[in-house]
């Protein structure tokens, strides 16, 4: 069974030295996340719409979807896991100053292509390639002093994402033409650590705020979801026909339907910090059933992927950049009202993102910059909101 555990509680102290917000990795990189989110969605309309242009390092498109994964959930992912992994192992990640220059090399690969009309372009590939790469040195001595040797997965889908991230840099270095490859591939990596981390978090989420609730987790659909995932990425690799494409992205939508409902109690609607991970669940099921027919043919594939980026991966991310800042800030898991109303405003989006174009009404522009404002106005109340909580020391007075 693919199942992320935990281990006994034996962490080494953390030192309450320094910063607050370079405590712990969730701190600065979800404060990252959440600026970022700001900041690259106010760019990309007016870049969109031919008002303004960028250095031409990446190309307009390729830098929006670029940023998107390998900026903002790259973010988060690090974030999490620096996190967790102190968690699961009771070993100290990165803290401090380390972790403050690790923040430092997100926001040089964030900064460098922007400045690609003064710097070398090898130089730029190198500031943005090394991040990923370095999560995973970061992570890897805790997981191997860990007993749970299944943990150890989150090293290759790191060092996988950072070969997706090879493959975007590649064409902007002139080389290939593979930078969509790339960014399809992290996309669906994106997707699958997400879903990953959804079973590990969810079915335990509900139990907890449910009484007496207990959730179901089956063995064959977790490896189920492994192995769809990991035949989509193989077959998107291969350049696979698109019925091929379309099975396995339909076994995926499947897979992930099957495995909420056995999560799933009504009461989770009651509760916000819970929905919102459904509803991104949900996204999960829908964007995976609009890509098996945008694979053959019946859909645009822009609408199938914006279902993955905007409603699984946007949702989920916001909700549980939401909890874990609560939690591990020592604060009760109880979301401010401005909070649940993002929750519901960014499903919002997702849904004028990818069936507002299909809809007889409004131009394919106004869907966009609809989405897109929401997107802003959803993250702007995330940052009013956390970026006190993330950078003050946790209310109970211990370190982290």
């Amino acid at each position: 069974m693919l199942k992320i555990h935990s281990e006994p509680d034996k962490k080494s102290p953390l030192s309450s030295d320094g910063p607050a917000v370079f405590a712990l990795g969730f701190r600065p990189l979800f404060s990252a996340a959440g600026i970022s989110a700001v900041v690259l969605m106010l760019a990309w309309i007016p870049i969109w719409m031919g008002v303004f242009t960028l250095p031409g390092y990446y190309g307009p498109v390729i830098w929006h979807s670029h940023e998107m994964l390998f900026g903002y959930a790259a973010a988060i992912i690090a974030g999490f896991l620096l996190t967790a992994v102190r968690n699961w192992t009771g070993v100290n990640t990165p803290h401090g100053g380390p972790l403050a220059l690790l923040t430092a090399l997100w926001l040089a690969g964030r900064l460098a292509p922007l400045s690609a009309n003064w710097l070398p372009d090898w130089l730029v590939a190198m500031a943005d390639l090394a991040f990923l790469p370095t999560v995973a040195l970061a992570i890897q001595p805790a997981l191997w002093q860990g007993e749970q040797k299944i943990n150890r997965i989150f090293v290759p889908i790191l060092l996988t994402m950072a070969l997706a991230n090879l493959l975007v840099h590649l064409q902007a270095l002139g080389y290939t033409a593979t930078a969509m490859l790339g960014i399809d591939t992290m996309l669906y990596l994106v997707a699958f650590l997400v879903s990953l981390l959804a079973g590990r978090v969810m079915p335990f989420f509900t139990q907890a705020m449910v009484p007496g609730y207990q959730a179901t987790r089956r063995s064959w659909l977790e490896q189920a979801t492994l192995g769809g995932f990991a035949l989509l990425l193989l077959l998107h690799l291969l350049s696979a026909p698109g019925a091929l494409l379309a099975v396995a992205a339909l076994l995926l939508a499947v897979t992930q339907a099957l495995r909420v409902a056995g999560w799933h109690h009504p009461n989770v609607w009651r509760i916000p910090i819970l929905w919102v991970l459904y509803s991104g669940m949900f996204w999960m099921v829908a964007g995976f059933t609009l890509l098996a027919l945008a694979s053959l043919g019946l859909v645009a594939a822009n609408l199938a992927k914006h279902a993955i980026a905007v409603g699984a991966v946007g949702v989920l991310t916001l909700g549980m950049m939401a909890r874990v800042s609560l939690g591990h800030t020592g604060r009760p898991i109880e979301p401010k009202r401005s909070i649940e109303a993002a929750f519901l405003l960014l499903n919002l989006a997702a849904f004028a993102r990818v069936f507002g174009p299909l809809l007889p009404v409004g131009s394919y522009t106004f869907w966009v910059h609809l989405s897109g404002g929401i997107w802003i106005l959803c993250f702007v109340l995330f940052c009013l909101v956390y970026l006190p909580i993330l950078g003050r020391t946790r209310v109970d007075g211990r370190p982290g």
